[in-house]
């Protein structure tokens, strides 16, 4: 519990230290749940709702919601597909029309370790129907992940990662995330999590603080 508390003072402290108004001087958040529901041997529910924000407590960014299934090919191999919806306020302290998106999604999930560390690659293919002001489009992305975690003790991980989105309309690097936190286990089917991260878009960047809960629960019963 030291090292989050200190993390986050130290986020608090650096960042929201400075007195300019624009977004990209903001410290905001991303205030997050995570749940994986095992249903059967090989399948589970993925649930997902994250509420972000321009600063720490207000100022909207977006809401986002997530609800997929998981299918287990192996100890290190598992898919989702799923499906997806985020609404979003494309200005900061000012007014704008808001931002809704549909998306479908198919992940590849790659799990190993490598000595103590804890690796995890992610490949997400999205398919993204916007809708700005009356106006309809429909975007293709591809986003992939590498999470490292790092056991550092039986309660508590670090865990730093990078995801880099590429969309195939407009600009092929869309943006670029960068992070690093700590992750505490109360118990099997509740983990809490704390972090920072860097959110570089093509002519802006973004400071986030991640304050999350993870909820891991099963419903599979083995028969003898």
């Amino acid at each position: 519990m030291k090292e989050l508390i200190l993390l986050v003072c130290f986020i608090l402290f650096s960042l929201n230290s400075k007195a300019q108004n624009t977004a990209e001087d903001k410290l905001g958040s991303w205030f997050m749940y995570n749940g994986s529901h095992k249903l059967s041997e090989k399948f589970a529910l993925k649930t997902m709702a994250h509420f972000r924000y321009f600063e720490l407590t207000n100022e909207f960014q977006q809401s986002i919601y997530r609800l997929g299934v998981n299918y287990k090919l192996n100890s290190k191999v598992n898919f989702t597909a799923g499906i997806s919806y985020a609404d979003a306020d494309t200005a900061y302290q000012s007014p704008s029309e808001l931002l809704t998106e549909f998306r479908l999604y198919e992940d590849i999930n790659v799990n190993y370790k490598l000595g103590d560390f804890k690796l995890k690659h992610r490949f997400r293919f999205e398919h993204r129907f916007i809708e700005k002001n009356a106006i309809k489009s429909t975007e293709n992305w591809l986003r992939y992940d590498i999470n490292a975690a790092y056991p550092l003790s039986e309660k508590w991980n670090m865990y730093v990662f990078n995801e880099i989105f590429f969309n195939f309309k407009g600009d092929l690097i869309s943006q670029n995330w960068t992070g690093a936190g700590f992750l505490y286990k109360l118990n099997n089917a509740v983990k809490f999590k704390a972090g920072y991260f860097y959110q570089k878009l093509q002519n802006i960047g973004f400071n986030r603080l991640q304050l999350g809960i993870v909820l891991n629960t099963n419903h599979h019963k083995k028969t003898k």
